[in-house]
């Protein structure tokens, strides 16, 4: 099915809202250290998100009361940027969204703060390398289940735990729209991938437990064993032959191997 050029216009706006959600996590990656709040972040986040013509994403979504979702350690999704200060050993989750000449944008990345013990240090690279399992099975023809089943195997296959009741999902005018993306399934199961669908794919991947419980903010998501978890999310376009990434690591990667954080699996403690 050839896309008509008002689809192709719409993925291109969602670029430009996704590249700037990446460049905004980048401007994260310069500050991320022990001794800064949450609420510091988001302060950043938001100015730069104005600044460059769009508006936080998240902020008043449902009632959310931020810019960005800062989770710090057995949270998954979902925290409440506050005066908490990140400590040494801390693991950051940090997902936001913009929304720009009515379309979104919504990324995510986990960040390490200092030196990480080993098996949460692996959490993070088994989490982000679930990621693009998933985002290899993308394509045109194949189904939801076949995204879900290859985080899972990916991550389960390491000896860490999916959670179940939080999904990724469809974007475009709306922030959440179908079809939702579990990240579990199996092959060949779910809604079929068409040509031109915008997905984010998200794994939220424990270290111990997949069960999880709501704090009663009526917001942030965390473990119910209390150990942390790892969150990590792009978005792509569904195509023929492999899935085109809207959004990108590559500007925060950068970012941190410029301020000598180096990558956040590589941070371990000696």
């Amino acid at each position: 099915m050839m896309l008509n050029d008002k689809a192709n216009e719409a993925i291109e706006i969602m670029r430009e809202c996704n590249m700037l959600v990446s460049k905004t996590l980048a401007e994260i990656a310069k500050i991320v250290k022990p001794g800064v709040t949450t609420i510091e972040l988001d302060r950043i986040a938001e100015e730069y998100i104005l600044d460059h013509g769009a508006i936080p994403g998240f902020k008043g979504y449902q009632g959310f009361p931020a810019t960005l979702c800062t989770s710090v350690n057995s949270q998954v999704v979902h925290g409440i940027p506050s005066n908490s200060v990140l400590n040494e050993g801390d693991i950051l989750s940090i997902d936001c969204g913009v929304k720009m000449k009515g379309y979104y944008g919504d990324t995510a990345y986990t960040y390490a703060v200092g030196d990480l013990d080993s098996d949460v240090a692996e959490l993070l690279r088994v989490t982000h390398d679930s990621l693009y399992k998933g985002i290899e099975q993308a394509v045109t023809g194949k189904r939801v289940g076949d995204i879900g089943h290859a985080v899972q195997q990916h991550a389960e296959s390491a000896g860490f735990s999916v959670v179940r009741e939080m999904v990724g999902h469809g974007l475009g005018k709306n922030l959440h729209q179908a079809p939702e993306v579990p990240n579990y399934g199996r092959r060949g199961r779910g809604s079929m991938l068409k040509d031109g669908m915008v997905l984010c794919i998200e794994p939220m991947i424990n270290l111990g437990s997949k069960a999880i419980v709501q704090d009663p903010d009526g917001w942030t998501i965390r473990t119910r064993d209390n150990q942390q978890s790892a969150h990590y999310e792009l978005a792509v376009v569904v195509r023929k032959e492999r899935a085109d990434i809207l959004s990108t690591f590559k500007y925060i990667e950068e970012e941190l191997i410029k301020t000598n954080k180096g990558l956040p699996w590589q941070n371990k403690k000696p």
